[in-house]
């Protein structure tokens, strides 16, 4: 199954149109809005709550952007979802509420987070979610397992793996050596079969993803495109870019 063509039709806007001059933070509900709006897809971020739900959140602990403090996995979804953005009237969402505020104007990318400890109940939950959704989306993620997990629970969902060329300890901290070895030049395509790719624009060209885009026919995406700079270089070597800063075409 090869990627399908909605996914890199458009630029993808990095946690929603963010602009937090505007007091639109990412990952919150006018953060999706404004995506509509411009016609970008919206790459988004999920975490596991403590009794089984997808949340859309980037961290995995309150405070940063919201109020409260406390890991979002030892917390309910209700808890979670009275939890206000800083400086806005806006709530958390769970991945459903997500879908049906997007309702299929936009593509979702959406990354599974991982505490790379085998867990699968976020990747359950979010097959189970978009399962009844109608809307183009894609699921991706960091850690093998999670890719292979959702190519046995949802084969015909599209998936991806999210990548970039070194996994250190300091950057990696749950992740055992084994595991970051495994990461590492992608070495695990053939057991997740990954539909396509999203690699570091900064470490764009790579022997990897140039070998799945050119050679096995999978998308690129690149991330996290801000300047210039790099949106030169995801033009040269990538299929589409996950950007957050700038509006692509102004």
């Amino acid at each position: 199954m090869r990627a399908p063509d909605w996914l890199t039709a458009r630029p993808v806007a990095h946690r929603g149109l963010h602009d937090a001059a505007r007091g639109i933070i990412e990952n919150m509900p006018a953060a999706a809005r404004a995506a509509i709006e411009g016609n970008f897809g919206i790459e988004c971020d999920i975490q596991l709550t403590a009794d089984g739900e997808a949340m859309v959140h980037h961290d995995d602990a309150l405070g940063r952007l919201t109020e409260g403090s406390g890991a979002l996995r030892g917390k309910t979804t209700a808890e979670l979802k009275t939890a206000k953005f800083r400086n806005t009237p806006e709530h958390m969402m769970s991945l459903g509420d997500l879908c049906t505020l997007v309702a299929g104007r936009v593509p979702l990318v959406i990354e599974v987070k991982s505490h790379f400890d085998g867990d699968r109940k976020l990747i359950t939950r979010t097959a189970e979610v978009l399962a009844s959704y109608q809307g183009p989306a894609a699921v991706m993620s960091f850690d093998p397992d999670q890719v292979l997990a959702l190519r046995e629970l949802a084969p015909k969902l599209p998936r991806g793996i999210v990548a970039e060329r070194v996994y250190t300890a300091a950057d990696w901290p749950e992740a055992t050596p084994a595991q970051r070895r495994g990461m590492e030049h992608l070495r695990h395509a053939f057991r997740t079969q990954p539909h396509f790719i999203a690699f570091s624009v900064n470490e764009l060209p790579a022997p990897a993803p140039w070998i799945a885009r050119n050679i096995f026919g999978c998308p690129l995406l690149t991330w996290t495109v801000r300047t210039p700079e790099q949106r030169e270089r995801a033009a040269r070597y990538a299929d589409q870019m996950i950007f957050e800063g700038f509006l692509p075409g102004s």
